[in-house]
């Protein structure tokens, strides 16, 4: 379908792809299989100036934004959804800053966040605080000139690999989810250390490990805006970054799509080619229809994102929802009509699907998420009568 791309973004959105096909394709397996972090292809991505796609131009970025990012974050999934999502994890653990931080914090840290000098990391899940982010336990302890951090994170994509971190702690256990701050951690403070290396179903060659804060201290100009701010910073980063989550599994379910074709043409069996059975047609069709479907959606939400919309958690919940779905339905039917080879690690339908299923759980498990929607729907009616 025709999008309406500026030139600007046609130019990115070719880039990304052309990194895709030859930087990160021949060696997608290797990655995958080594559970190797990509930091030649993270070099290459900085090389092509695609770590400035989202941050603003007064902090050396291009400020394309959420819809922009969405175009590099799906060509990078086509091939492979590990990379792309350590190249997207730098941005949702930019948003906070750049939407909360004061001037010297984006001025210090941004510029080495655009030039892919650095990587960021989003921390918000914990061992007992999963999709229920209200049920954090990790502390931020007032003492002169800062804060003193003890807890643990978990799952935190980019984690040990980023130099920077937004985390999310209480600085008031007393007042729940109102008692949440965010925080700019730094590689490398005392009392900041990491946990093992998780070995996961998908996403490999992405590093996911534990935070773990032993009496870290923190400045006080680390603090992200103004204590007590931190849930309400974290719903509005996720709603901006989940139509990315959208964008991931639609280039993982068109990668499925466009290898199940290919392969379509070319097995034989019953004397014709795949693609000649009324079947396989079928499916390949509705492969089809759904995923321009979550590709229109997702880019129509990272648009209204973009556009300066006050309020969109509930169009932002859809696309991260829909997209998954059908990302996992995709890959899935790929793996079918590849048959006894797809279940194969010599082609690449296994792994899309295995990549697929991440997109249903993190930044907001797809049940929960239906709630949200849910919830926003109930408002709306409320508002109606």
């Amino acid at each position: 379908m025709e999008y309406f791309l500026s030139e600007t973004q046609k130019e990115i959105r070719g880039l990304a792809r052309k990194i895709a096909e030859e930087r990160i394709l021949p060696v997608r397996a290797e990655l995958d299989e080594k559970e190797e972090f990509p930091w030649e292809i993270m070099k290459a991505l900085a090389e092509s100036d695609m770590f400035r796609v989202f941050v603003p131009e007064e902090y050396e970025g291009l400020g394309g934004g959420c819809f922009d990012l969405c175009l590099v974050v799906e060509q990078l999934s086509r091939v492979c959804s590990g990379v792309a999502v350590s190249y997207a994890a730098s941005a949702l653990g930019s948003i906070t800053l750049i939407q909360a931080g004061s001037e010297e914090q984006k001025k210090k840290y941004l510029p080495d966040v655009a030039s892919g000098k650095k990587l960021a990391a989003f921390a918000l899940t914990e061992p007992s605080a999963g999709s229920d982010a209200t049920a954090l336990k990790t502390t931020a302890q007032k003492v002169a000139g800062g804060y003193i951090l003890n807890g643990t994170k978990q799952f935190i994509t980019n984690g040990g690999e980023a130099e920077i971190y937004t985390v999310i702690v209480l600085t008031d256990k007393t007042k729940g989810p109102r008692g949440a701050s965010a925080f700019i951690l730094e590689k490398g403070m005392p009392g900041f250390s990491f946990g093992k290396k998780e070995k996961k179903l998908g996403i490999r060659a992405s590093a996911t490990r534990e935070l773990v804060f032993r009496d870290c201290f923190v400045p006080e100009a680390n603090l992200l805006g103004r204590e007590g701010m931190g849930f309400i910073q974290t719903l509005r980063t996720l709603d901006w970054s989940r139509p990315g989550i959208g964008s991931q599994a639609v280039g993982v379910a068109q990668g499925a799509l466009e290898a199940a074709v290919d392969y379509a043409r070319q097995r034989v069996q019953f004397g014709h080619p795949l693609i000649a059975l009324p079947a396989v047609q079928n499916m390949l069709a509705d492969m089809a229809i759904q995923v321009e479907a979550a590709r229109a959606l997702v880019y129509a939400v990272a648009r209204t994102v973009d556009s300066g919309a006050k309020d969109f958690t509930e169009e932002s919940a859809m696309a991260k929802v829909f997209a998954a779905d059908v990302s996992m339905e995709v890959t899935t039917k790929a793996v079918q009509i590849f048959g006894g080879a797809g279940y194969m690690r010599d082609y690449p339908v296994e792994k899309m699907m295995r990549d697929a299923k991440i997109t249903q759980i993190y930044e907001g498990a797809n049940e929960m998420l239906r709630g949200t929607i849910a919830a926003e729907l109930r408002k709306r009616r409320g508002r109606r009568d």
